[in-house]
């Protein structure tokens, strides 16, 4: 099929808009978010690529791009390999796949010029190939021809996409190895050794699990530690055959092969504890040419740890307590709120959307807290008594102790504050999203699944501090905690949705991407006529998988570690 694109790689993604600009046609009522059908992991590997370098092959890297709204979004991007036409990337692209939904994959791929990075005009646009989920899980394996600009064939390149489904318990190991005493393939320095991975299928066909890191000039390196799923290294059978290759660097693709092993996960599990495995690493050519050949050095795998993949409900029903804070914008923007027409106007007989948004999201998450008390925050106003300008202060104006007692508390204290503070300005959140996270970086010191934390930030307009918020969003990623953004009244929002990662990768003003997407935007306006569980389910849906997303990484277990039972919707507690 024609493939339309230019030849420079283009930056990140900006988000894809999600209101109507003026003229459109409006967008359809909000649904309820599709449930995940399972995650998909993706290998690509691609065969005689276009040269474009004089002196060296191409450095290919690959995009993948995934259509949103009509807009392909950056959904990740692979290592960069030098010199080589014929590239199998060990990058594991994984992406959520509904059944019920067509789902569109671009994958680009760029010659990358390495002093300028990936995502710049210097880069040269090898092909590109697109596709569905669908068809890669039916077929497992895909390959296409790259195309270039306007329907080109890019020569005879091709690109082969490779589909394995992660099953819902899945766990990973952590694997550490080393070598002893390789040979040396270089004449006036030692090897620059790195390993290589590989799962034998059934078919006998291999397939790429992991690829070490090079290290430079030892012939005895330790490499760094990793972890892949079961279902990549062995697809979760004990005795499926591995093949482990050690090569000797070179920066022209040229790899010197030092030699290889053969073993299986259910040997490899003879290093957990104290134990150590090793294999002799061979070089077949020797071994029939020399009388006297024993190896070509050792491998040894120092440590092995096997970590399960707990539920949401594992960690729930293990003790882990969701604290709730909400946080509400009292800029002058909002309006007075003694006139009818303010945003924060009280209405004895209709709460306004801030109350309406607070107490939606608020009643499911209280259902997750023991002691069902809520901080509650406000920023934008001046505050008594010397009414300075606060972006942090707590609406029942107590100083050592933010919470408030249930939702009730919670509206309570809004409804009494409103009275005593003085609309004001900008719209700065950094720094109520920095304070739950010192809250959350002292919880996550205990490396107990003990509290995972939701901030709910209510605010009618764009935020005034965006690369702060950005900074601190990037920041609070690696911590237990999650950020529901709701847009309240008729303001343009569409620079907000950069802070929702669904259709793109949120990065720091200095270009430092989140650890794991915690944001979810969503205006109110989109469920003004809705039922308040629409709001409170769409926003809420992706807090169990963020929780299992972090404590995974932390290889944090539930305290109290229940039997197996299926995943449950936040939004709709048992």
């Amino acid at each position: 099929m024609p493939f339309a694109h230019g030849a420079a790689c283009p930056p990140a993604r900006p988000a894809a808009r999600r209101t109507a600009a003026m003229g459109e046609a409006p967008e359809p009522a909000p649904q309820a978010p599709l449930a995940v059908l399972s995650k998909v992991e993706l290998r690509v590997s691609c065969k005689h690529l276009l040269d474009r370098d004089t002196l060296n092959k191409s450095d290919p890297c690959v995009l993948l791009l995934m259509q949103s709204q009509g807009q392909w979004m950056e959904v990740d991007r692979s290592e960069v390999i030098k010199s080589n036409l014929n590239p199998v990337f060990a990058k594991i692209f994984t992406v959520d796949y509904y059944f019920e939904e067509v789902q569109k994959l671009r994958f680009e791929v760029y010659d990358s010029h390495g002093h300028a990075g990936v995502g710049t005009h210097d880069d040269d646009f090898l092909g590109g190939m697109e596709c569905t989920v669908g068809q890669i899980v039916a077929q497992k394996r895909v390959t296409k021809p790259l195309f270039l600009k306007y329907g080109k064939f890019a020569g005879k390149s091709t690109i082969t996409v490779i589909s394995e489904e992660i099953s819902g318990n899945n766990g990973y190991v952590e694997l550490a190895f080393r070598a002893k005493k390789l040979d040396d393939k270089d004449l006036f320095s030692k090897s620059d050794p790195f390993l290589e991975i590989y799962r034998i299928d059934d078919d006998g066909s291999e397939q790429l699990v992991y690829r070490t890191e090079v290290v430079k000039n030892n012939l005895s390196p330790i490499w760094e530690p990793f972890k892949v799923s079961l279902n990549s290294l062995c697809s979760c059978e004990e005795k499926r055959k591995l093949r482990g290759v050690v090569w000797d660097y070179d920066s022209r693709g040229k790899h010197d092969f030092i030699g290889e092993f053969f073993t299986t996960f259910e040997e490899m599990q003879k290093a957990m504890g104290e134990n150590k495995v090793q294999w002799d690493c061979m070089n077949p050519k020797y071994k029939v040419k020399k009388r006297n050949y024993k190896n070509s050095g050792v491998v040894v795998l120092l440590d092995l740890k096997i970590h399960r993949v707990y539920s949401f409900l594992d960690y729930i029903m293990g003790g882990c307590q969701i604290h709730f804070t909400v946080a509400i914008d009292f800029t002058a923007s909002n309006g007075d709120p003694r006139n009818s027409c303010s945003l924060h106007y009280i209405n004895p007989y209709q709460p306004n959307e801030y109350l309406k948004a607070l107490v939606a999201v608020g009643e499911i998450c209280q259902d997750y807290d023991s002691d069902k008390k809520f901080s509650a925050l406000g920023f934008g106003a001046r505050i008594p008594p010397k009414y300075e300008v606060s972006h942090d202060f707590a609406i029942n104006f107590n100083p050592d102790n933010d919470e408030c007692e249930g939702i009730q508390g919670v509206v309570e204290s809004y409804q009494s504050c409103l009275p005593k503070i003085q609309l004001y300005g900008p719209t700065n959140v950094a720094p109520i999203i920095s304070r739950v996270a010192r809250v959350a970086a002292d919880e996550e010191r205990t490396k107990e699944a003990s509290q995972y934390f939701i901030l709910l930030i209510l605010t009618d307009g764009v935020v005034t501090d965006m690369a702060d918020t950005r900074e601190a969003i990037v920041r609070a990623s690696y911590l237990p905690m999650s950020i529901i953004i709701v847009g309240v009244g008729n303001a343009d929002f569409t620079d907000m949705q950069i802070l929702d990662g669904d259709d793109g990768v949120l990065r720091s003003p200095k270009g430092e991407p989140v650890l794991r997407d915690i944001v979810q935007f969503v205006p109110f306006r989109e469920f003004k006529n809705a039922s308040p569980t629409a709001l409170a389910k769409c926003v809420l849906a992706e807090v169990p998988k963020q929780v299992v997303e972090y404590y995974s990484y932390k290889a944090f277990p539930p305290r109290c570690p229940q039997p197996d039972t299926p995943d449950s919707n936040l939004s709709s507690p048992q």
